[in-house]
């Protein structure tokens, strides 16, 4: 343990002149570095620094216009809403009316057709007179020939029956 604290050169001895020269170095070492690795360092460091900012406001950009597409996505979604319930709207109004359409002119049909039917059963009904005219015309002509028998001809027994029920259905 002496030969640590004797001044023959122990680790804590002080020596001046390698102090000296450790100091120099130290100051050439920080010269050289400040000349030459310290600015390219210092460079790359502002560089990245650089990209990193280059970086937050790229992201901070496409954030914004995320934000804003979603905005748009959202707003074009509710006008496509409401663009199909109008649709929907118009479609059910068009509905309707072509409903209604079609019931007045099935009303109108089935009217047209009730209003045939009644001027064929009029018609009918005027043609089975007619005939059951002629059965009586003829029936009354048989009759009133076998009663008078001969007496008078067919023509003058035809207007005769027939002045008759002419006066029939006037009363």
């Amino acid at each position: 343990m002496y030969y640590f604290l004797a001044g023959g050169g122990g680790l804590l001895s002080f020596n001046t002149g390698f102090a000296l020269w450790i100091a120099i170095s130290l100051v050439f070492f920080i010269l050289i570095m400040s000349k030459y690795a310290v600015p390219p360092i210092m460079k790359a460091l502002n560089e990245r620094e650089a990209k990193i900012k280059d970086s937050l406001e790229s992201a901070e950009k496409a954030l914004a216009r995320a934000e804003e597409v979603s905005k748009d996505n959202q707003k074009a979604l509710r006008e496509a809403e409401a663009k199909a319930q109008q649709i929907r709207k118009e479609a059910l109004e068009e509905a309707e009316l072509l409903r209604t359409e079609r019931i007045s002119k099935a009303k109108d049909e089935a009217a047209q057709i009730i209003e045939q039917a009644k001027a064929s059963i009029e018609q009918e009904k005027k043609q089975a007179l007619m005939e059951l005219r002629n059965e009586v015309a003829q029936l009354a002509i048989k009759s009133a020939s076998v009663i008078i028998d001969a007496e008078l001809d067919n023509e003058k027994n035809n207007k005769l029956v027939d002045n008759f029920i002419s006066d029939l259905s006037k009363n």
